[in-house]
This record gives C-alpha cells, structure tokens and sequence, in this order.
C-alpha cells in the first residue's frame, strides 16, 4: 500500500519467502570414514576442536570443525564428518546428509580403521583394505567427480594389537589395487568401485599415542593441498589461453 507520486514509487504489499542457504565449502580437508574408526580422535589430535568422542558408532551426527595452525600463521581446516555405512548413496544411515558435505571440501582424507569394521554383530567384517573399496565405490556412486578430488589414506589405532601386520598387508594391496580390487570382484563384486580413487599417499598413526604421526599428517596434508592449488592455476592458466585463441580465432573469421 501508499506509494509517493514524485517517483512514480508504488507500494505493494510486502512478501515473505523460505531461503535455504546450503555453504559451498565447509573445510579444506574433509574426512571420510565408517563410523568409529577414529576421525573424531583424529580432529581432536590435529587441531584445538573438542568433538565428542565415545566407542559406539554415530557419535558424530553434524559436521565438526577444527583449524591446524602453523608456526607461518597458515592455517588449515579440517571437517570431521559423519560416518557412513554400506548404501550411504541410496541415503541410507546419514546417506545423503554426509555425502553433500564431502563435496564442500578441497581434500578427502579417508579414514580407515586397521583392523577393519564390522557395524552390527550381523554385520560382515570388513578388512581395512575392503573398508577403503566400500568407501571408494560409494562416493563413485553419488557423484564420480568427487573421486577427481585429491586424498589421503590415513591409518587409525595402529597402537592396537596386530596393528603392524595387519598395516603390511594394507599396505601390499594398495599398492597393487588394480590387481587386488579385481581379485576382490571375484568374491565380493557389489563393494568394488568401477573407478578406483589415486591417494597421495598411506599415513599410519596412533592419535592418542603418537604426536610425531599426527605433526607428519598435518604437514603432508598441507604439501597435497599446495601441489592440487599449483596444478589447479596451472589448469587454469592454460584454460584462459585457450579461450583468448578462440576468441581471436573467431574475431578474424
């Protein structure tokens, strides 16, 4: 209503409308593992956050943050993240609602039990390097392009028995996964990615009872952020020349 002759303003009734706002990036680094294999752990041990840490499953329900800061005052986030299960890409367990926060960050770290992960007592045990298929194949399931993304392999509670042999053949397997994810398919073909994700690299730790694992962890995270921003500019920079080409190209025709 009203409205003001001299500029030619008329009024109308107000309006109201629900926004909902979703943030693009949440973290640089985004950790990306089944419930209770450490990542809570891990956030308290790399940077000041204080997450809730217990020995059940879905203790971690939202995003929790932590910010890694350095002696050059650069700082580096990380976003602990809900753990997922078997199926998360058809939105089952916190489905959905993890997999759109893996998108809003820079670097996935997954994060992988050594002895592996079993979610029920009816559950199948799944070895560590079976942890790291199922949670390869089911990124690849909701969205490929998140496998373009640079990641880590991070290995938890190597202070627990057994933990050096059970790393080794980790380990073995990695390095071959090719070969070792096909050999798998034969068995178990439903939890082998079609397209299987290249880490930087295999970190083991004990959160709780190595700090030079976690100072190693924080500055090779680091040092994978740094090379993807070269390679990204670099991408980038030959991208715009192209464009100008064209654009030249299309001026003189």
């Amino acid at each position: 209503m009203g409205g003001f002759d001299a500029t030619n303003f008329l009024g109308t009734a107000g309006e109201k409308k629900s926004v909902r706002l979703d943030l693009k990036l949440i973290g640089d680094v985004g950790f990306v593992g089944f419930p209770n294999a450490g990542k809570s752990t891990l956030l308290k041990a790399l940077s000041r956050a204080r997450p809730k840490i217990a020995n059940y499953p879905f203790t971690t329900i939202k995003p929790n943050l932590g910010i890694c800061e350095f002696d050059d005052l650069r700082s580096i986030s990380f976003a602990d993240l809900p753990g997922l299960i078997e199926g998360a890409h058809m939105n089952e367990g916190m489905g959905h609602s993890f997999l759109k926060h893996v998108e809003r960050t820079r670097v996935l770290m997954f994060v992988v039990d050594v002895n592996g992960f079993q979610f029920k007592a009816d559950s199948p045990l799944r070895s560590a390097f079976e942890t790291v298929l199922i949670l390869n194949r089911e990124l690849e399931l909701y969205k490929s392009d998140l496998l373009d993304k640079p990641a880590l392999v991070v290995i938890t509670k190597m202070d627990s028995h057994g933990a050096s042999d059970n790393l080794e053949a980790l380990k073995a397997k990695l390095e071959n996964i090719e070969e070792a994810a096909r050999d798998l398919s034969v068995i178990n073909p439903e939890i082998v990615p079609e397209k299987l994700i290249e880490f930087f690299e295999i970190v083991p730790i004990s959160a709780k009872f190595s700090p030079k694992t976690v100072d190693y962890l924080k500055f090779r995270v680091r040092d994978v952020i740094d090379e993807h921003m070269q390679c990204q500019k670099r991408v980038d920079e030959l991208t715009e020349k192209v464009d100008v080409k064209l654009s030249e190209k299309t001026l003189i025709a």
